[in-house]
């Protein structure tokens, strides 16, 4: 990805780095940023909270990487309050969708002018639709993935770098990070621009030490990771199975019908999915023992990722056309159970 410079104008144009949300991805991406040589003149801050943000100031952020007896160890401004930092040329948010909306006016209040913002997410983003040339729905604003607008209003889909991320990570205690493999990053912007300020986003990332592929396609990167997201997160909540269990039990069927409507309305979309519904199936049974993020939030007594993960899919095939009715089920499954673990927490 790199040209010759291209290290030193990444840090010229982004002086200022901030990663919204530093949990187990944002975490390491602030870590690695950080740490790296090459952003020496770039300050680099996050955004946590709680035990973890106590940690990443006392002692830094403990990364653990594949292949290495020793953490990296790397020390950074962070705050649990936007307001404390200078306008950016950076932000990256790794916030889950359902969290967006509460964040978008500090995240749109850290932005300078001028500024990007990187959404890395799971699922289906707020900004679709915007710059969307091969739907015929361009511009459409989707009221479920952004109430009332907000985040569109707030932030802006035009300054939007889409983040699509295959990555393996877990917080082990407070501060420090565990990365279970080596992770892929895609970047695009919405409108399919191959721009200067893309490259060198892609260029500050890998110099950092991340693998960064760009396309002019982003979203079909995004219904690439969402055939699996938009089966196996609800189907783990439901069941409580790590998806090694989910290959191998009764509802493996389930998981076909739900891949195969995501990949019908993917494809009335516009959009080209890379893989075919038994090859998603296959990769999945690489997975092994690992657990889902919903089934992650549902045992930590969190609220799921519903929208951008199941109820989207229904919402975008009636716009589409193509029925859903497999994903429609989870989604009323999915939402009850979300609702009773609501009101045990309020309960509580």
């Amino acid at each position: 990805m790199q040209t010759p410079g291209s290290e030193r104008n990444a840090v010229t144009n982004f002086r200022n780095i901030c990663i919204f949300g530093a949990g187990a991805i944002g975490g390491a991406l602030a870590a690695r940023l950080a740490a790296s040589p090459a952003l020496s003149g770039a300050t680099i801050t996050a955004i946590a909270r709680g035990a973890h943000l106590k940690a990443i100031r006392e002692n830094g952020l403990h990364l653990h990487e594949p292949g290495k007896t020793e953490p990296l160890v790397a020390r950074f401004s962070a705050t649990d309050n936007a307001s404390d930092l200078n306008p950016q040329d950076l932000v990256i948010v790794t916030l889950k969708g359902h969290q967006l909306t509460s964040a978008s006016a500090d995240i749109a209040r850290l932005l300078k002018p001028d500024g990007r913002v990187v959404m890395i997410q799971n699922g289906i983003p707020w900004w679709y639709f915007h710059g969307d040339k091969a739907s015929g729905l361009e511009g459409r604003q989707v009221e479920a993935l952004d109430p009332g607008g907000l985040v569109w209003q707030r932030i802006g889909p035009e300054r939007v770098i889409g983040g699509v991320i295959y990555q393996g990570a877990q917080m082990l205690e407070p501060g420090h990070i565990r990365l279970t493999s080596d992770g892929l990053l895609h970047l695009g912007a919405p409108s399919g621009t191959m721009s200067a300020e893309l490259g060198a986003i892609a260029d500050l990332l890998q110099a950092s030490g991340w693998t960064i592929k760009t396309t002019a396609r982003i979203r079909d990167e995004i219904w690439l990771k969402f055939l699996g997201n938009a089966a196996f997160n609800p189907i783990s909540a439901l069941t409580r199975g790590r998806i090694m269990d989910i290959m191998n039990g009764p509802a493996v069927d389930l998981v076909k019908q739900v891949m195969t409507e995501v990949h019908s309305v993917a494809e009335r979309l516009g959009c080209h999915v890379s893989e075919t519904v038994e090859q998603k199936m296959e990769h999945g049974r690489g997975l092994g023992n690992a657990k889902t993020s919903m089934l992650q939030d549902l045992e930590q007594g969190r609220p799921m990722e519903i929208t951008p993960l199941t109820r989207a899919i229904t919402l975008l095939g009636r716009m589409a056309n193509v029925p859903t009715p497999a994903n429609d089920i989870l989604l009323s499954l999915i939402s009850q159970l979300d609702q009773s673990m609501a009101d045990a927490r309020r309960e509580a």
